[in-house]
């Protein structure tokens, strides 16, 4: 079957929430999500924060049960299928795989966004030799050793937490004077025994072969040290993957996030979008998956467009 009501384009939380609202509103729905479903969700040792889990679950089960619940609903799913080509072509919008061509009514890009480097010297070079941006996927690589966490968000915390259980020690760096995590989350890694150095940069990684140390900016004192460390996990932001959006010729801003209006329309007709590829300003779980609904339930009007919704 290559002609559907709905397709979606990235298997994060805000794609598989629009699969399972689209499929139950009736429309025949293809996710396609070009490695595993979860995107960069599955990489998140643990979420304290989702409503409906009051002692956490690991991102990799909660995208696992999310998968689920949206197979459930009737969406087919498939992973390992890279979209490559969009175009819109006679009122339909024309998809093109790395396995097969598509053609749908509505469009909803959930292709989420990159972990953004810190963009020193010597990270490219140790990219992989200690220098890691997934505490899930590298962290017992690294058990009783000293690790630095670089970032200051949720996502900055919940590596150093999952870390603290692993390292012999844990630094959680920081390049302003308060943290853009949550108190909770602070006071939780804390506890824990992970040391929080506010107001510092981290100007170069150095090692021969792997990381051995890093270079840091006191920017309180305007002074710099060298600290010895074992690995350096990157949190410090993302990077939009909407390549795809802009050869389709959508409306991105400055930095290349997907414009969309209150009902997660973008500029061209019939394709949406939701999650962190988009610009809006809080990027949590929740936040995708309410655009998810969103972006589903206008893209179903859009196709079906009910007695309530015509002109």
């Amino acid at each position: 079957m290559n002609e559907w009501d709905l397709i979606i384009i990235g298997g994060g939380p805000a794609g598989l929430t629009a699969a399972l609202y689209g499929s139950r509103s009736g429309l025949t729905t293809l996710l396609l999500e070009g490695k595993t479903v979860g995107g960069l969700l599955s990489e998140v040792p643990f979420v304290e924060n989702y409503p409906g889990f009051p002692e956490g679950i690991s991102g990799l089960e909660l995208a696992t049960k999310m998968a689920e619940q949206t197979r459930n609903a009737g969406a087919i799913i498939r992973e390992i299928e890279t979209a490559e080509t969009i175009e819109r072509k006679s009122g339909m919008i024309s998809i093109k795989t790395d396995r097969a061509s598509y053609s749908s009514n509505a469009l909803i890009l959930a292709t989420g966004a990159s972990h953004k480097p810190l963009g020193v010297k010597g990270e490219e070079q140790l990219k992989g030799r200690g220098v890691s941006y997934c505490a899930l996927c590298d962290g017992p690589f690294f058990k009783e050793k000293s690790v630095a966490v670089v970032g200051g968000g949720n996502s900055a915390a919940s590596s150093a937490l999952y870390l603290a259980g692993l390292a012999r020690q844990v630094y959680l760096i920081h390049r302003r004077d308060e943290p853009r995590a949550e108190d909770a989350m602070i006071r939780t890694i804390k506890d824990r025994g992970v040391h929080i150095l506010m107001n510092r940069e981290v100007l170069e990684i150095k090692g021969e072969g792997k990381v051995q140390s890093i270079v840091i900016l006191d920017k309180n004192t305007n002074t710099c040290s060298e600290m010895e460390m074992d690995g350096v996990f990157v949190e410090v932001g993302e990077l939009p993957n909407s390549r795809l959006a802009r050869n389709l010729g959508i409306k991105l801003d400055k930095e290349e996030f997907i414009i969309v209006d209150d009902h997660q329309a973008t500029s061209v007709s019939g394709v949406f979008a939701a999650g962190d590829v988009t610009y809006f300003s809080v990027k949590q779980i929740s936040t995708a998956v309410g655009q998810g609904a969103v972006a589903a339930t206008e893209a179903f009007l859009y196709v079906r467009k009910p007695y309530y919704r015509r002109q």
